[in-house]
């Protein structure tokens, strides 16, 4: 069976948000030890107000109700068989051409004077009128480095003691890349 093992924890709770002084209820999460000589001075008393080490990644997470500044967020949060949505920023894979991003076909068979356009993505809009391309035509550029949801993965199983989490199937971007488990 398919399935990515993903480390989940400890995560601590570095600030926690109120509709009186935010506007909106929610709770930051820190994940992951950062040195303290790499973290700005602001940052430096944010953490040192929840009275933990800095954190190299900071998320906001809404649903919890009994936290408080300092907590930790473990991974038996999770339970085995229940299913969860995977956030992530997908690999980058740079500027790629027509066919490549879009799955365009070319020119094919390079007839009627076409020496040099097997790649190219022909036609992309009318003359005199409307003069100008459509919105979303599909053309070179960007390809990757988005925001991608993994809907609805079950959890295979929990490894509490090494803080680590089992899903059947697989989640968006790179190896060792930060990711959030939302239930």
């Amino acid at each position: 069976m398919p399935c990515t093992i993903l480390e989940a924890g400890p995560c601590v709770v570095t600030q926690i948000k109120t509709q009186d002084r935010d506007g909106y209820e929610a709770v930051q999460l820190g994940f992951g030890d950062k040195k303290e000589k790499n973290t700005p001075n602001a940052l430096k008393g944010h953490f040192k107000k929840a009275n933990t080490t800095p954190k190299a990644k900071l998320a906001e997470f809404s649903g919890f109700d009994d936290l408080n500044l300092g907590d930790t967020v473990d991974i038996t949060l999770f339970e085995e068989g229940e299913y969860v949505n995977v956030v992530g920023t997908s690999k980058g894979k740079g500027f790629q051409g027509v066919v490549r991003r879009h799955g365009f076909g070319g020119v094919g068979q390079a007839t009627h004077g076409q020496h040099n356009r097997l790649r190219a993505p022909g036609s992309i809009g009318a003359c005199s009128y409307p003069a100008r391309v459509f919105k979303g035509m599909k053309m070179a550029g960007q390809t990757g480095n988005k925001k991608v949801v993994m809907e609805n993965l079950q959890v295979l199983k929990v490894l509490a003691d090494r803080n680590m989490i089992v899903v059947k199937g697989s989640v968006p971007g790179a190896k060792g890349g930060t990711i959030r488990i939302v239930k």
